[in-house]
């Protein structure tokens, strides 16, 4: 019996994430940035899982598209919220989890779901960058560190206590330019940053529930400095995806399953790259 291919695409601030399904095993995912065009980036991205599954546009039988540029793919047959897709797609891969830390490119959500994975409840910080993948990268080029190294760098022993105002991306800035010309260490400061950001995000999870077990998704769950702390406050590990940038598109995936007729093999044959379809 052949299998139902689907594919889950979630368009963010910073980079285009795809995941292809069949059934409920991954074929094949791709990251790529964001461009000015999000139907473009959604595309090579959809492009990209395609060519590493040795599949094409014809096999894709349901395509889900969430994140912020769901709503202008004329190829996707439903546009799902990032905080749905999260949620879904964390609970699969751990099905104790019953709260989400998503820490994007621009936004964090905290994210409380049920015995189902169905979002009970979430709060939203989108209205500063502030503890956001894109304010830490910045953060890191102002003491001269790679991103990838912010989180680790900020796990060094303190050796002077500092402050940073963290809520506010502008005066965060502000602050690490003044310390860094103050010949403070990239290691103080960052530890600095990384705590008033980890209090900020752990604000968000108190006030919609922490319950159960913890998962962080998005990118900046990559930074073990921002694990780290989290987990000290959890008092418990915090459960991670091998790469937490494809929750989402793989929850959109899983939703783009779910939603098909039953008995569906076989590709619409109105899913093509280049058609239109309304959206649901």
């Amino acid at each position: 019996m052949a299998k139902t291919i689907v594919c889950g695409v979630d368009i963010g601030s910073r980079m285009t994430k795809a995941v292809i399904l069949a059934d409920a095993q991954v074929l094949a995912s791709s990251i790529t940035p964001t461009e000015v065009d999000s139907v473009q980036s959604a595309r090579r991205a959809i492009e990209q899982a395609l060519r590493a599954a040795g599949l094409s546009w014809e096999d894709l039988a349901n395509i889900v598209a969430t994140g912020y540029g769901r709503l202008r793919l004329p190829f996707a047959r439903f546009h799902i919220t990032e905080i749905t897709c999260h949620a879904r797609g964390a609970f699969h891969l751990f099905p104790e989890v019953r709260t989400v830390l998503d820490i994007g490119g621009q936004d964090c959500k905290a994210i409380r779901a049920g015995a189902n994975g169905r979002v009970v409840s979430f709060l939203m910080n989108d209205k500063c960058a502030a503890g956001t993948g894109r304010c830490l990268e910045r953060i890191g080029a102002a003491v001269g560190i790679p991103l990838p190294e912010v989180g680790s760098m900020s796990l060094l022993p303190v050796k002077e206590p500092l402050r940073v105002d963290t809520y506010c991306a502008i005066f965060a800035q502000m602050d690490v330019l003044a310390l860094v010309n103050e010949g403070k260490t990239p290691g103080d400061i960052l530890s600095a940053v990384l705590d008033g950001y980890t209090a900020r995000v752990w604000g968000l999870l108190e006030r919609v529930g922490i319950q159960a077990e913890l998962c962080m998704t998005g990118g900046v769950a990559k930074n073990t400095g921002i694990v780290k702390r989290i987990e000290d406050r959890a008092g418990r590990p915090v459960k991670i995806a091998d790469d937490p940038q494809l929750v989402g598109a793989l929850g959109a995936a899983l939703i783009a399953r779910d939603k098909l007729p039953a008995g569906v093999e076989s590709a619409p044959t109105t899913l093509h790259s280049n058609q239109s379809i309304q959206a649901d």
